[in-house]
Order: C-alpha cells, then sequence, then structure tokens
C-alpha cells in the first residue's frame, strides 16, 4: 500500500513538471523486449508478444490525456519476417487481433505503414479488413500509425521506385529526373506521407539504437531509451520520457 501510495505521489510529481508547449506532437515508439521479457519469466515468446499487445490501449490512452497528437509503434520489422515460422505465424495473429481492437475502438485514427505486400495474404486481408469496418473515430483523435512489415532502408527504397515511376509516367528520363529530384519529393513518397516527422522517438528494453525505425523522418528527432521491456512501460516511464523531452534544447539542424 505504502509503494503504491509513493508510486502515485511520485508520477503527480512527474506529471505536474510537464507543460503543454513542451509536449511533443508526435512521438514514435519501438516496442522491444517481448521476447527477453517472456524468457524472463519462463513463459513462450508468444505470451511476451502478447502482454505486449495488451500494453498498447493503456499506452494510447496515456499520450491521449497529455495531448499527444500522433503515435507510431513499430510493431514489426522487416527483419522479423526471417524468424521461424513457430514464432511468426503467432506474432502475426497477436498483431491482427491487436489492429482489430485498436480500429473497433473507436478512439484512434488507424493507419498503417509499411509495406502489407510482404506479409502473407491473410494477415494483409485482416489488416485492411480492421480499417474498412472500423467506426468513424471522432474529430480531433489521436492518429495512431501502426508499423507492420516495417523497415526503414526498405520504406526509402520504395519511395525512391515510386517517384520514379512518376517521373516515368511524366515523361522523364533519368537525367531529367536527377535534375529536378528535391528532398521533398522523397518525403511525399514515404509509407508516412503527409504525417508530421517524430518529435521524440522512445525504445524499450535498454537497447540504444533506432534499427532503421523512421529513419528518413528522424533526421531531427530526440531520441530517449530506457531499460524497462515494452510489457512493463509504465506511465511514469513515460512521464520521465516527456520531461526529458521537454529539457532538451531543440535545435532542428539550426
Amino acid at each position: 500500500m505504502e509503494n503504491r501510495l509513493l508510486y502515485h505521489l511520485y508520477e503527480k510529481r512527474l506529471a505536474a513538471e510537464l507543460t503543454p508547449e513542451r509536449i511533443p506532437n508526435h512521438v514514435g515508439v519501438i516496442l522491444d523486449g517481448n521476447r527477453r521479457w517472456a524468457r524472463e519469466g519462463g513463459n513462450a515468446t508468444a505470451y511476451g508478444h502478447r502482454k505486449g499487445a495488451d500494453k498498447i490501449t493503456e499506452f494510447l490512452q496515456w499520450a491521449d490525456e497529455l495531448g499527444i497528437k500522433i503515435v507510431t509503434l513499430w510493431m514489426l520489422s522487416t527483419d522479423n519476417l526471417g524468424r521461424s515460422e513457430d514464432e511468426l505465424r503467432p506474432l502475426l495473429k497477436i498483431i491482427t487481433e491487436a489492429a482489430a481492437r485498436l480500429a473497433n475502438d473507436g478512439r484512434w485514427r488507424l493507419r498503417f505503414v509499411g509495406d502489407l505486400t510482404l506479409l502473407p495474404t491473410e494477415t494483409r486481408e485482416e489488416l485492411e479488413a480492421c480499417l474498412e469496418n472500423a467506426p468513424e473515430p471522432k474529430e480531433g483523435a489521436l492518429d495512431v500509425n501502426i508499423a507492420v512489415g516495417y523497415g526503414g532502408r526498405h520504406e526509402i527504397t520504395d519511395a525512391v521506385r515510386a517517384l520514379l515511376r512518376s517521373y516515368s509516367d511524366k515523361g522523364l528520363s533519368i537525367d531529367e529526373v536527377a535534375d529536378v529530384l528535391t528532398v521533398d519529393d522523397i518525403t511525399d513518397h514515404l509509407y508516412t506521407a503527409g504525417v508530421p516527422d517524430p518529435d521524440l522517438l522512445i525504445r524499450t528494453s535498454g537497447e540504444q539504437r533506432l534499427s532503421g525505425f523512421l529513419l528518413w523522418q528522424s533526421v531531427h528527432s530526440e531520441y530517449y531509451f530506457t531499460e524497462a521491456y515494452w510489457p512493463d512501460f509504465r506511465r511514469v516511464d513515460f512521464l520521465r520520457a516527456l520531461r526529458d523531452f521537454g529539457q532538451r534544447e531543440r535545435r532542428l539542424g539550426k
């Protein structure tokens, strides 16, 4: 009881230290550590993935309450697709179930970012059905991007391919494209086209690298790494990340 009270007081103190003008508009999260969390507890890997998926709604509630407008969650990388069939099959099922819950919740505006063509046909169709059958969220709803079949290099490669095709359709040669190509042209063909770049990127589990997450978009992002595995990620961990973000001087390359 005493520990719970102290935790609650600490959480309130952290929240009080935040100021609205220093809250990030867009937060990206690498949901890392599900497998290690499960193994250290003597459980199957799928149990860790499921507990990680269960954490998502709670996290989105925190983000919504704190005034964050956009959240991007990396749930499945292109590298993850190379895992064994025994692990990948239940993981894909957990992801589709989680996506359906989020879409049907009505509080979030869901979008998938990634190459869904890399996924098994059944999985892809289930994810697409989530969006088709989702109720219309309220005005001002939190935008939630679910990164599935996502890799930073893969995204940039896809963007360049799409860009070249669009110029080819206009009858331009490669040399002519090279003369007019701009940074904004590539940005406009990313999976996240139209979405503001992330202000803050969080990675759980103690790993201190981005592994290609939002590689193009994160050029001016602030990074925050926490030791907590994703299933153990608490509101105080999130508040610490936001407090840390608020204390930084953001130069944005200037």
